[in-house]
């Protein structure tokens, strides 16, 4: 028989190895980048089906076909030029080490207001077109730190001011939903909600001052962690408000979530209000991945957050399937858990409101002096260069009175936070409550350039105003089972963990995630 396959070797031409000669090895299955994960990008690198540069070139051929090409959703501002090197540079690391670190080999999509080191970073916004920081923000640099590969710089509704759409100067045209491209992202997170929802990085970052980590990952089928205020850092993130604004990672699974939020969290001497983190350190976040996790957990329902007319009968129908699901995981639900003496927030009229976008945007900018385009928000209003949507509200910020931290506005502001902290721990308590949950958006998500239709956005107050936290989990999928629906768990502050293990098993019940059929595997 070995004499025969020299033989036939001979007559072939080739030369076969010891191995070979008795039978030739089966071809090494292609490796699939669409809904891949981290654990099986890192099991593809550690049996070498895949190497670091292969998966980088995978998600860059499909930015190239389905960015501005294709259903052009719009999504990436930049790409980064160096991320082909960081990617050999790795597998280099990894043919002497092996795998070592957490996020190795992670190409992640970064909302364009994380200050990145040598990649120009705008807070979507054309007077800062060309602004490229000497530093990482520092959730950035954490990531990186863990192995991560800043992939591209994703497109942001324009100073992160709205929740309901992404557009803005630095890039022309809207973001498009990949689930159906005639529909907008939510804002101001959408173009790394739009990009990792299509496969086009393996997951990303996003910033949420009232909703724009959620809203984005509801309306394309993502997991979003707004964490609780003080355990992940703001540092070089540009502000929109800081007595709200938090940084966190938008995911398709929430094992992935997980694996970046595990990175990030804990103290940051350059953001002082992570301080308090000091004081509640997080365990090993991937041993809360329990599939039973919701087992005898008393779980309320807010409807203060989105029990109005305007709720889509469809997102009903979801949420209270939702909730069926949560009962047949074991889990007991508080059908309704009330926030006793809760009223809708009331705003003051300008001049008396604790108005932060001003006086925080012209201390971050005035830290980077000499290093930024502009000075400050006179400055930014003088150039003319930004989307016309946003110029009213520039103009209203700079007219308003500058009422810093200690000002009687903002000590009035902290005053109604700390009551909203106060009741929805009371109901909490006095219901033994593990979390509460709601629709994450009332509504489907909006045709693009319809600003009339109701919104549905139900995260404004409650998980901004308190500081606590707050995950969103795929709830399924409206109008013909086509546009994406949100549940958020929400609870108290330091729960971060509790929700981690109520939200991964609820995925694990539903696994209503899947890919958009705008952005199929590329041949």
């Amino acid at each position: 028989m070995r004499a025969m396959a020299g033989a036939l070797a001979a007559i072939l031409g080739v030369t076969l190895g010891p191995v070979a000669r008795a039978q030739a090895a089966p071809p090494t299955p292609k490796f699939e980048v669409e809904e891949a994960t981290i654990a099986s990008v890192h099991a593809a690198l550690a049996a070498r089906q895949i190497t670091c540069r292969q998966l980088v070139d995978a998600y860059l051929d499909r930015i190239a076909a389905y960015d501005k090409n294709g259903p052009g959703l719009n999504a990436i501002i930049r790409v980064n030029p160096e991320a082909r090197a960081e990617a050999d540079a790795q597998d280099a690391r990894f043919a002497k080490e092996g795998l070592t670190r957490p996020l190795d080999c992670v190409p992640m999509i970064v909302k364009d207001n994380f200050e990145t080191q040598g990649l120009a970073t705008s807070d979507g916004d054309l007077a800062f077109k060309d602004y490229v920081p000497d530093t990482d923000a520092t959730l950035v640099a954490r990531v990186k730190a863990a192995g991560a590969i800043v992939l591209a710089k994703a497109n942001m509704a324009e100073w992160a001011f709205s929740p309901v759409e992404t557009v803005s100067s630095v890039l022309p045209g809207y973001t498009r939903n990949p689930y159906d491209t005639s529909r907008v992202t939510a804002g101001s997170s959408g173009g790394t909600a739009a990009a990792v929802a299509a496969s086009l990085g393996l997951v990303g970052f996003g910033s949420d001052t009232g909703d724009s980590i959620r809203g984005p990952s509801s309306h394309d089928a993502l997991v979003g962690i707004r964490s609780t205020m003080g355990l992940t850092s703001r540092a070089g993130i540009f502000p929109l408000s800081l007595r709200a604004d938090i940084g966190g990672p938008m995911a398709r699974s929430v094992a992935d979530a997980v694996a970046v939020y595990q990175v990030i969290i804990g103290p940051d001497p350059r953001d002082p209000v992570t301080a308090r983190a000091a004081d509640h350190p997080m365990p090993n976040l991937a041993r809360r991945l329990d599939p039973d996790g919701l087992k005898g957990k008393r779980i309320g329902v807010l409807h203060e957050a989105y029990d109005r007319a305007s709720l889509d009968p469809e997102v009903a129908a979801l949420f209270a399937a939702a909730l069926d699901d949560l009962r047949r995981q074991g889990a007991i639900i508080v059908d309704p858990a009330p926030i006793e003496g809760y009223a809708p927030p009331s705003f003051p009229p300008p001049g008396q409101a604790c108005e932060g976008f001003k006086y925080d945007l012209n201390a971050f900018l005035a830290a980077r002096a000499g290093k930024v385009p502009k000075a400050d928000l006179d400055a930014i209003i003088a150039s003319g260069e930004f989307h016309p949507s946003v110029s009213e509200r520039l103009k209203a910020a700079d007219a308003a009175p500058v009422n810093p931290p200690g000002s009687p506005a903002c000590l009035a502001d902290e005053a109604r936070r700390q009551a909203l902290r106060a009741e929805v721990n009371k109901t909490l308590t006095d219901l033994k409550l593990d979390a509460l949950v709601y629709p994450t958006w009332s509504n489907p998500p909006r045709l693009i350039g319809d600003l009339t239709t109701p919104a549905g956005d139900n995260n404004q107050i409650f998980s901004p105003f308190t500081g606590f936290p707050a995950i969103q989990v795929p709830m399924g999928y409206t109008r013909g089972d086509r546009l994406p629906a949100g549940l958020t768990f929400f609870g108290p502050a330091w729960s971060d963990p509790e929700l981690i293990t109520l939200a991964y098993a609820y995925e694990q019940a539903t696994h209503h995630r899947r890919p958009p059929p705008s952005t199929p595997p590329l041949n």
